[in-house]
């Protein structure tokens, strides 16, 4: 036996599927965490202004040809593969009771049954849920993003009646997955408490030794979805949002069912355990699986992990720090009871919008067309491009260090709101000191800028997490988990500067390669440790 990825077990082959925007990206491996063969398979997503949605039959088909490929091209037989695990966006899926998709669209359109992370749709219902002073919201930093749950379901019910009267269940998209796969209801506890309000503490305090992993759920707060107008969310035991709560890595019901297995190509009753948000799925295989460092050797492995924060960066970036005890941060989600490591409280931050801001300044800039058909012409990337000019940049105008180039030009990077820590879903974002220079030079100093606004986004909430107890220093080790296949992620040099932008010292830099988890992802993950 062996333990990948947080608590999957399994003997031989470990297959793990992720499914993000814009494509499904399953890895194979085999017991020792080696990548054995990958494949990608595009999926659809519809957007109109602050709605965003997906299709949870389009992503099951696209995870199916994935899934086929990548044993192919490891050579590897559907009945070889001895385990799969989900791990997916924590968007909002939409089924009738016969397991259809259900529209959560304006269109009407039955395909459209997702309500994908991003969707801003809810800021007024998260704002009169935020209002209601619940006990809740103190273990979500003192309110709820339009990004959770709640205010989606809420929005949902006040907007799209016939949709309302006919879903039968709403749930995460990966543990809709596992469902998909195993026809097991069990929800994850990582997907409940961090998007859906389920308390893990009071889940944990009713847990006994027979019966550890898998229970009734006893961590909603039935007064809460009350006061908010969802009351009949709580029928049933919580029949439409969960009843059953399991940790990640828990075998679902018998493994894969005939069809789903006939769909994958692999064999029925293949174990599948219990899901992962995407991002922490990367937090928990970063926190525990990073070597112990010569600083942390004074300290015994369980306390070591309480002085790392991990940065997962793609699309938005989330930044996970964990504690032995209990540290309620505003402006930041958590404290959350076991949605990372069992027994651990989770403290989360993010900015909503990190790789997907550096894609929009880029590609909406007049040289972004002709510097990109130069990067395709000389096999590299445009953002490769945009570094060297930085470097030539430097060097031609004599200034110290790369950072002083964009010493008049600033960009607030909240174009999509803020996480943390000011919670505010509204907040927009500028730039300051444009000028009417459209040269590729002019793009590389905007690109520099947004890169340092986001740095510094970081640090606020490094700084905010400092002050509440966490008390992190200003010298710090970053572990760069493999290098992402999109534009939207940092790479070595934009590493590099965003490090010397948090903590203003010379920070030492290492390379941890672990493939495995930017295939799951495909996003990089930055590691920041405590001397």
């Amino acid at each position: 036996m062996v333990k990948l990825s947080g608590g999957f077990q399994y003997s031989r082959n470990h297959q793990r599927i992720t499914s993000q925007d814009p494509a499904s990206g399953p890895g194979l491996f085999d017991g020792n965490g080696k990548l054995l063969g990958s494949a990608s398979s595009p999926i659809q997503i519809w957007k109109d202004g602050d709605c965003i949605e997906q299709s949870s039959t389009d992503i099951w088909h696209s995870i199916c040809a994935s899934v086929k490929a990548a044993c192919s091209l490891a050579n590897v037989a559907g009945e070889e593969v001895s385990g799969l695990g989900f791990a997916a966006t924590c968007s909002l899926v939409a089924v009738d009771a016969d397991g259809s998709p259900v529209t959560v669209s304006w269109s009407g359109d039955t395909r459209r049954n997702i309500i994908v992370w991003m969707d801003h749709r809810a800021v007024k219902q998260a704002e009169r849920i935020n209002s209601s002073n619940s006990p809740v919201l103190q273990y979500f930093g003192g309110s709820v993003s339009p990004e959770m749950q709640p205010p989606k379901l809420l929005w949902v019910k006040e907007n799209l009646q016939e949709s309302w009267s006919m879903a039968f269940r709403w749930m995460d998209l990966s543990d809709w997955l596992s469902y998909r796969a195993t026809g097991d209801d069990t929800r994850s506890l990582c997907t409940t408490i961090c998007k859906w309000t389920y308390l893990g503490h009071a889940h944990m305090e009713q847990l006994n030794e027979k019966n550890s992993r898998d229970m009734e759920a006893c961590g909603w707060d039935d007064d809460f979805w009350e006061e908010i107008g969802l009351g009949d969310l709580v029928e049933g035991h919580h029949a439409k949002i969960g009843r059953s709560v399991a940790f990640p890595g828990h075998p679902l019901g018998s493994g894969l069912t005939p069809a789903a297995a006939k769909e994958l190509g692999l064999s029925v009753g293949t174990p599948v355990g219990t899901s992962l948000i995407d991002a922490h799925a990367g937090g928990m295989g970063i926190m525990e699986s990073v070597p112990v460092s010569q600083y942390e050797e004074k300290e015994n492995g369980k306390e070591a992990i309480c002085h790392r924060m991990v940065l997962v960066c793609g699309t938005f970036t989330c930044h996970m720090a964990i504690s032995r005890n209990k540290v309620s941060i505003p402006g930041l989600w958590g404290p959350y009871w076991s949605a990372l490591v069992p027994e651990f409280w989770l403290t989360e931050g993010g900015q909503s919008a990190t790789g997907a801001l550096l894609d929009y300044i880029v590609e909406n800039h007049v040289a972004s067309p002709c510097l990109a058909n130069r990067a395709a012409y000389q096999s590299t990337s445009l953002f490769e491009l945009l570094n060297r000019i930085l470097e030539s940049m430097m060097h031609d105008m004599e200034v110290p260090f790369l950072a002083a180039l964009t010493k008049d030009i600033h960009v607030l990077p909240d174009f999509h709101g803020k996480r943390s820590p000011i919670a505010d879903p509204k907040a927009k974002g500028m730039i300051s000191g444009l000028t009417l220079d459209t040269s590729e030079k002019q793009l590389a100093l905007l690109y520099l800028a947004t890169v340092q606004g986001i740095a510094y986004g970081t640090r606020h909430i490094v700084e905010h997490c400092n002050s509440y107890g966490h008390k992190y220093r200003l010298t710090y080790f970053l572990h760069v988990v493999g290098l992402p296949r999109t534009l939207c992620t940092f790479n070595s040099m934009q590493i590099s500067l965003v490090v010397q932008l948090f903590f203003q010292e010379k920070v030492n830099l290492f390379f941890w390669v672990l493939p495995f988890l930017v295939l799951l992802l495909q996003r990089s993950t930055l590691v920041l440790m405590k001397p």
